[in-house]
Protein backbone atom coordinates (compact mmCIF):
# COMPACT_ATOMS: atom_id res chain seq x y z
CA UNK A 1 0.00 0.00 0.00
CA UNK A 2 1.59 3.57 -0.93
CA UNK A 3 2.84 5.92 1.73
CA UNK A 4 -0.34 8.10 2.71
CA UNK A 5 0.43 11.92 3.59
CA UNK A 6 -0.99 13.41 6.63
CA UNK A 7 -4.05 15.61 5.54
CA UNK A 8 -3.68 19.45 6.00
CA UNK A 9 -6.22 19.83 8.78
CA UNK A 10 -4.56 16.65 10.71
CA UNK A 11 -1.44 18.83 10.58
CA UNK A 12 -2.74 22.40 12.05
CA UNK A 13 -4.19 20.41 14.61
CA UNK A 14 -1.17 18.60 16.02
CA UNK A 15 1.04 21.70 15.38
CA UNK A 16 -1.17 23.56 18.06
CA UNK A 17 -0.52 20.87 20.57
CA UNK A 18 2.43 20.79 23.15
CA UNK A 19 5.21 18.58 23.21
CA UNK A 20 6.59 17.31 26.66
CA UNK A 21 8.82 14.86 28.16
CA UNK A 22 8.30 12.43 30.68
CA UNK A 23 7.23 14.43 33.66
CA UNK A 24 5.80 13.15 37.47
CA UNK A 25 2.42 13.53 35.46
CA UNK A 26 3.48 13.29 31.86
CA UNK A 27 1.36 14.44 29.10
CA UNK A 28 2.07 12.25 25.80
CA UNK A 29 5.26 13.23 23.50
CA UNK A 30 4.61 12.83 19.38
CA UNK A 31 6.64 11.12 17.35
CA UNK A 32 6.06 14.43 15.45
CA UNK A 33 6.68 18.20 15.51
CA UNK A 34 4.99 21.17 14.18
CA UNK A 35 5.02 20.85 10.67
CA UNK A 36 7.17 23.54 8.42
CA UNK A 37 7.39 24.84 5.04
CA UNK A 38 10.93 24.81 4.26
CA UNK A 39 12.61 24.63 0.84
CA UNK A 40 12.62 21.33 -0.89
CA UNK A 41 14.70 18.64 0.74
CA UNK A 42 17.82 17.05 -1.39
CA UNK A 43 17.37 13.87 -2.68
CA UNK A 44 18.08 11.01 0.45
CA UNK A 45 21.60 9.62 0.08
CA UNK A 46 21.21 5.99 -0.30
CA UNK A 47 21.89 4.41 3.55
CA UNK A 48 25.27 3.33 4.54
CA UNK A 49 26.21 0.18 4.91
CA UNK A 50 26.33 -1.12 8.32
CA UNK A 51 29.07 -1.10 10.95
CA UNK A 52 30.35 -4.24 12.07
CA UNK A 53 28.64 -5.86 15.35
CA UNK A 54 25.93 -3.73 14.40
CA UNK A 55 22.04 -6.10 14.40
CA UNK A 56 22.07 -7.79 10.54
CA UNK A 57 18.88 -6.25 8.84
CA UNK A 58 15.79 -8.22 7.98
CA UNK A 59 14.30 -8.99 5.11
CA UNK A 60 11.56 -5.66 3.73
CA UNK A 61 8.82 -5.82 5.41
CA UNK A 62 5.14 -7.34 4.17
CA UNK A 63 2.91 -4.14 3.88
CA UNK A 64 -0.43 -4.93 5.60
CA UNK A 65 -3.85 -3.40 5.81
CA UNK A 66 -4.64 -2.04 9.36
CA UNK A 67 -7.59 -1.50 10.46
CA UNK A 68 -9.20 1.46 12.75
CA UNK A 69 -9.72 -0.16 15.23
CA UNK A 70 -9.26 -3.38 16.95
CA UNK A 71 -9.95 -5.16 20.31
CA UNK A 72 -8.67 -2.20 22.63
CA UNK A 73 -6.94 -4.73 24.69
CA UNK A 74 -3.38 -5.63 24.84
CA UNK A 75 -1.65 -8.86 24.80
CA UNK A 76 2.29 -8.59 26.71
CA UNK A 77 4.37 -10.74 24.18
CA UNK A 78 5.29 -13.42 26.83
CA UNK A 79 9.02 -14.89 26.80
CA UNK A 80 12.35 -12.46 26.94
CA UNK A 81 16.06 -11.91 25.33
CA UNK A 82 19.15 -10.85 27.01
CA UNK A 83 20.72 -7.37 26.56
CA UNK A 84 23.46 -7.14 24.46
CA UNK A 85 26.79 -7.91 25.68
CA UNK A 86 29.04 -4.24 26.68
CA UNK A 87 29.07 -1.64 29.55
CA UNK A 88 26.58 0.14 31.07
CA UNK A 89 23.25 -0.19 33.21
CA UNK A 90 20.67 -2.55 31.39
CA UNK A 91 16.63 -1.42 30.61
CA UNK A 92 14.14 -3.94 31.36
CA UNK A 93 11.42 -3.52 29.11
CA UNK A 94 8.41 -5.49 28.00
CA UNK A 95 6.60 -5.49 24.54
CA UNK A 96 2.54 -5.70 24.35
CA UNK A 97 0.40 -5.69 21.33
CA UNK A 98 -2.87 -4.80 20.92
CA UNK A 99 -5.34 -7.69 19.75
CA UNK A 100 -7.19 -7.64 16.83
CA UNK A 101 -3.86 -6.60 14.82
CA UNK A 102 -2.82 -7.87 11.62
CA UNK A 103 0.99 -8.37 12.96
CA UNK A 104 2.37 -11.27 14.40
CA UNK A 105 3.55 -10.31 18.11
CA UNK A 106 6.45 -12.37 18.13
CA UNK A 107 7.88 -11.08 14.76
CA UNK A 108 7.14 -7.19 16.04
CA UNK A 109 8.77 -8.43 19.41
CA UNK A 110 12.22 -9.32 17.72
CA UNK A 111 12.06 -6.06 15.39
CA UNK A 112 12.08 -4.17 18.82
CA UNK A 113 14.36 -5.89 20.20
CA UNK A 114 16.91 -6.00 17.61
CA UNK A 115 16.67 -2.07 17.38
CA UNK A 116 16.97 -1.76 20.59
CA UNK A 117 20.09 -3.57 21.43
CA UNK A 118 22.36 -2.42 18.07
CA UNK A 119 25.43 -0.78 18.82
CA UNK A 120 23.54 2.47 17.37
CA UNK A 121 21.47 2.33 19.86
CA UNK A 122 20.39 4.15 22.81
CA UNK A 123 21.43 1.41 25.68
CA UNK A 124 21.19 -1.68 26.42
CA UNK A 125 17.81 -3.30 26.66
CA UNK A 126 16.35 -6.49 28.42
CA UNK A 127 12.98 -7.72 27.43
CA UNK A 128 11.00 -9.49 30.03
CA UNK A 129 7.35 -10.03 30.41
CA UNK A 130 6.89 -9.57 33.77
CA UNK A 131 7.96 -7.50 36.98
CA UNK A 132 9.08 -3.88 36.99
CA UNK A 133 9.84 -2.52 33.62
CA UNK A 134 10.78 0.85 32.69
CA UNK A 135 9.16 1.06 29.36
CA UNK A 136 6.22 -0.83 27.51
CA UNK A 137 6.53 -0.53 23.54
CA UNK A 138 3.03 -0.86 22.67
CA UNK A 139 1.36 -1.72 18.86
CA UNK A 140 -1.99 -0.02 18.79
CA UNK A 141 -4.15 0.41 16.18
CA UNK A 142 -5.25 4.06 15.72
CA UNK A 143 -8.04 4.16 17.46
CA UNK A 144 -6.21 2.63 20.75
CA UNK A 145 -3.02 5.27 19.79
CA UNK A 146 -5.88 8.48 20.20
CA UNK A 147 -6.96 7.06 23.27
CA UNK A 148 -3.33 6.15 24.87
CA UNK A 149 -2.17 9.53 23.87
CA UNK A 150 -4.51 11.54 25.14
CA UNK A 151 -4.58 14.21 26.09
CA UNK A 152 -1.95 14.70 23.13
CA UNK A 153 -4.12 15.05 19.25
CA UNK A 154 -2.75 12.63 17.35
CA UNK A 155 -5.69 12.38 14.91
CA UNK A 156 -5.05 8.32 15.36
CA UNK A 157 -2.18 9.63 12.46
CA UNK A 158 1.12 9.81 14.85
CA UNK A 159 2.87 8.04 17.56
CA UNK A 160 3.53 8.80 21.12
CA UNK A 161 5.57 8.48 24.68
CA UNK A 162 2.74 8.60 27.20
CA UNK A 163 3.02 7.48 31.19
CA UNK A 164 5.16 4.26 30.54
CA UNK A 165 4.29 3.24 26.92
CA UNK A 166 5.85 3.92 24.25
CA UNK A 167 2.90 4.16 21.87
CA UNK A 168 3.28 2.60 18.29
CA UNK A 169 0.76 3.45 15.90
CA UNK A 170 0.00 0.15 13.63
CA UNK A 171 -0.84 2.73 10.88
CA UNK A 172 2.30 4.20 10.87
CA UNK A 173 3.97 0.77 11.22
CA UNK A 174 2.16 -0.26 8.46
CA UNK A 175 2.68 2.32 5.90
CA UNK A 176 5.82 4.37 6.88
CA UNK A 177 5.64 8.16 5.86
CA UNK A 178 6.69 9.27 2.17
CA UNK A 179 10.04 11.26 3.66
CA UNK A 180 11.54 7.81 3.72
CA UNK A 181 11.13 7.25 0.24
CA UNK A 182 9.76 3.38 1.13
CA UNK A 183 12.63 2.32 3.29
CA UNK A 184 10.02 0.50 6.01
CA UNK A 185 13.10 -1.07 7.74
CA UNK A 186 14.36 2.10 8.54
CA UNK A 187 11.49 4.07 9.32
CA UNK A 188 9.86 1.45 11.86
CA UNK A 189 13.98 1.61 13.79
CA UNK A 190 13.11 5.36 13.96
CA UNK A 191 9.53 4.74 15.14
CA UNK A 192 11.10 2.89 18.07
CA UNK A 193 14.04 4.74 18.83
CA UNK A 194 12.22 7.57 19.04
CA UNK A 195 9.47 7.15 21.33
CA UNK A 196 12.14 5.10 23.59
CA UNK A 197 14.09 7.68 23.32
CA UNK A 198 11.28 9.82 25.06
CA UNK A 199 10.87 7.48 27.54
CA UNK A 200 14.89 7.42 28.63
CA UNK A 201 14.05 11.23 29.14
CA UNK A 202 15.51 12.79 26.21
CA UNK A 203 13.94 16.11 24.21
CA UNK A 204 12.71 16.79 20.41
CA UNK A 205 15.54 18.65 18.54
CA UNK A 206 15.37 20.00 14.92
CA UNK A 207 17.63 19.47 11.87
CA UNK A 208 21.04 20.63 12.51
CA UNK A 209 21.55 21.81 8.70
CA UNK A 210 20.72 20.87 5.53
CA UNK A 211 21.90 17.26 3.84
CA UNK A 212 23.24 16.08 7.96
CA UNK A 213 21.47 12.90 9.35
CA UNK A 214 18.14 13.93 11.01
CA UNK A 215 18.51 13.82 15.34
CA UNK A 216 16.20 10.57 16.11
CA UNK A 217 14.92 12.94 18.45
CA UNK A 218 13.79 15.15 15.49
CA UNK A 219 10.07 14.89 14.54
CA UNK A 220 10.83 13.02 11.10
CA UNK A 221 7.54 11.50 11.10
CA UNK A 222 6.19 15.06 9.92
CA UNK A 223 9.05 16.60 8.54
CA UNK A 224 12.65 15.82 7.96
CA UNK A 225 13.13 19.89 7.35
CA UNK A 226 16.10 19.71 5.05
CA UNK A 227 17.97 16.44 6.90
CA UNK A 228 18.65 13.23 6.33
CA UNK A 229 16.27 10.33 7.24
CA UNK A 230 18.07 8.23 10.17
CA UNK A 231 16.82 6.35 12.77
CA UNK A 232 19.57 5.73 15.18
CA UNK A 233 20.12 7.97 18.27
CA UNK A 234 24.16 7.50 17.63
CA UNK A 235 24.78 6.35 13.63
CA UNK A 236 28.46 6.54 13.90
CA UNK A 237 28.82 4.00 16.93
CA UNK A 238 31.45 1.26 15.93
CA UNK A 239 31.48 -1.75 17.57
CA UNK A 240 34.28 -0.89 20.54
CA UNK A 241 31.93 1.70 21.39
CA UNK A 242 29.84 -0.19 23.15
Amino acid sequence: MPPRTFPLLLLLLVAGTACTPETPVPPAAPSGGPPSSPPSSPPSSPPSSPPAGATPERPAPERVRVPRSASGRYAVVRGGAPARPGRGAVVRYLVEVERGLPFDPAGFAADVHSTLNDVRGWARFKRVDSGPVRVRVALSSPRMTIRQCLPLRTGGELSCWNGRRSIINALRWAEGVPQYDGDLTSYRRYLISHEVGHGLGHHHRRCPGPGRPAPVMAQQSKSLGRCRPNPWPHPHRRPDDR
